[in-house]
C-alpha cells in the first residue's frame, strides 16, 4: 500500500478515516452463526461449560450486531441515502 496522498474520490482522510461498519457487521453475524452452531454441538456433545462460553460469545456476536447496525442507521441520517461497500 502506498504512503502518500489517498487517491483522488476518497472519502477517508489520515484525521477521519472512513468507517468499516459493514464488514464489522459482516464479521460480526459470521461469529455468531459459528458460535451458536458449535455450541449447540457442544451441549450435544455433553461438554456444557464449552457450551456456555460459546452461547455467551455468540451473545455478545449480536449485541455488536445491533450496536454496529444503530450507528449505520445514525451515518445515514447524517450522511443521507449515499451507497456504503463492504469496507466503508
Amino acid at each position: 500500500m502506498p504512503i502518500g496522498a489517498q487517491p483522488p474520490g476518497r472519502r477517508g482522510t489520515v484525521d477521519e478515516p472512513f468507517s468499516a461498519l459493514n464488514l464489522r457487521l459482516v464479521l460480526a453475524a459470521f461469529g455468531f452463526v459459528v458460535c451458536t452452531l458449535l455450541s449447540i454441538w457442544l451441549f450435544h456433545v455433553g461438554w456444557t461449560l464449552p457450551g456456555w462460553l460459546l452461547a455467551a460469545w455468540a451473545a455478545v456476536a449480536v449485541v455488536d450486531m445491533i450496536v454496529v447496525q444503530l450507528r449505520r442507521r445514525a451515518r445515514r441520517r447524517a450522511e443521507g441515502d449515499g451507497h456504503h461497500s463492504l469496507f466503508e
